[in-house]
């Protein structure tokens, strides 16, 4: 995620929090994080830990209904720790195409995996381009981030 990119950034399934902190040091403002949690207990907690950030319970596989009147401008990209790989591809594919609409042209859509294969297959993904993070062997099992977007215009 580009810390200076304008807009606001959406995390999916954000947990405790790890990839939200990170996001932080990573230089981008809690003020501009969008967290979608479906865990109302972990909802609890993100809140206490990241005041500052919008907190949203719900199923982040209706980010849309989730996201409704809450969002007035393009998302500057979306990163996501959901464990697609438990989900049918056709709910996998509307998930990605549903946030690909909701951003910036050119914004990422960066999924972490812990498989080798993309989890949106590619020959799903429409007009948006897709690219993979070398794959992180010594983790166990290993791990790797998928980043999606659809070409700027």
């Amino acid at each position: 995620m580009d810390p200076d990119r304008d807009g606001q950034i959406l995390e999916l399934g954000p947990g405790t929090g790890p990839v939200t902190e990170a996001l932080i040091e990573r230089g981008v403002p809690e003020e501009r994080l969008l967290l979608i949690e479906y865990n109302p207990g972990f909802v609890t907690l993100l809140r206490n830990r990241f005041p500052r950030a919008t907190i949203l319970q719900g199923d982040a596989y209706n980010v849309r209904g989730v996201l409704h009147g809450v969002l007035d401008t393009p998302l500057a990209g979306v990163v996501s720790s959901l464990p697609l790989l438990t989900q049918p591809v056709p709910r996998r594919v509307r998930l990605l195409r549903h946030c690909l609409a909701l951003t910036q042209p050119g914004a990422p859509f960066s999924q972490f995996t812990y498989s080798v294969a993309p989890p949106i297959p590619l020959l799903t993904i429409g007009d948006a381009n897709a690219e993979g993070s070398p794959v992180v062997w010594r983790n166990i099992p290993p791990a790797r981030v998928w980043t999606y977007r659809l070409p700027s215009a």
